[in-house]
């Protein structure tokens, strides 16, 4: 077991443990894409009986599924089951939802709640247009932070001596690849207010978020995206004056830290 260090000072890891949690990660990140075991073991760095007695042991669980050949691996349901656990427990995203609503009614367009997770932002609850129709929610999926309005907001938030040096991984060819460029945009976001990501996430799609301030720093945001095909300046100028507004009310309603219980 290896020493790490925590908040509550050095703590001892669980190996078998960590390996579990960066095989269930690994499993996760590849999406549709099933995996061998010979693969896993390599990617992990572990013997490949080790590798199999652990996919033996999940897949009894329902963490991993494997084909009708027993030769490919793939995330299980129990993740699905664990994951909307956590939306269902956590009382700030039970209060923003009606917000959400609110929001998606008066825009028509598409509205997301994100949360920083390290350098990325995960999807907590999305309100779809009926306008612009995905085959995928996006709730429990992660965008780089630095390629969204949801995590540029919420990296504004932030001094920019936190930000990674780069180089940042490019999702379009309008992403923010390098450090000061980076920089520059969130100075502006904590100047306007607001993020705007102008297709740096996705082809096509413009989005404008706002960062959530009931925790010190934000991190929560709330973001509305909408096809550059449908952006004119009338519109732009509406879907901010509605978002600072959803805003306002959702940082009127959650009360600081979110609940009762304050998770780290």
């Amino acid at each position: 077991m290896s020493e790490t260090g925590g908040a509550n000072g050095g703590v001892r890891e669980v190996k078998s443990a960590a390996r579990t949690v960066e095989l269930l990660e690994v499993l996760a990140a590849r999406g549709d894409r099933p995996a061998r075991l010979q693969e896993l073991a390599d990617e992990l760095g572990v013997p490949r009986s080790s590798m199999y007695a652990l996919l033996q042991t999940l897949v009894s669980r329902g963490w991993v599924r494997t084909d009708v050949t027993g030769s490919l691996y793939g995330i299980g349901i129990h993740a699905l089951l664990t994951g909307t656990s956590y939306l269902d427990s956590d009382p700030r995203v039970r209060l923003v939802r009606p917000y959400l609503d609110e929001a998606s009614e008066a825009l028509g367009e598409t509205i997301h709640l994100g949360r920083l997770d390290g350098r990325d932002v995960a999807y907590l609850a999305t309100r779809e247009s009926h306008e612009y129709l995905r085959t995928i929610s996006r709730v429990g999926r992660r965008l780089p932070a630095h390629a969204g309005a949801l995590g540029k907001a919420l990296l504004a938030e932030r001094p920019d001596a936190e930000l990674p040096e780069g180089p940042y991984e490019a999702l379009t060819p309008h992403t923010h690849t390098d450090r000061d460029s980076l920089a520059a945009d969130l100075a502006e976001i904590r100047h306007r207010g607001y993020s705007v990501d102008r297709e740096e996430g996705v082809t096509g799609i413009v989005g404008f978020g706002f960062a959530l301030r009931y925790d010190m720093p934000a991190q929560d945001a709330v973001s509305c995206s909408v096809p550059v095909a449908r952006l004119t300046p009338a519109h732009e100028q509406r879907i901010v004056a509605v978002m600072r507004e959803i805003r306002a009310k959702v940082e009127a309603t959650v009360p600081a830290g979110g609940g009762s219980v304050r998770w780290r």
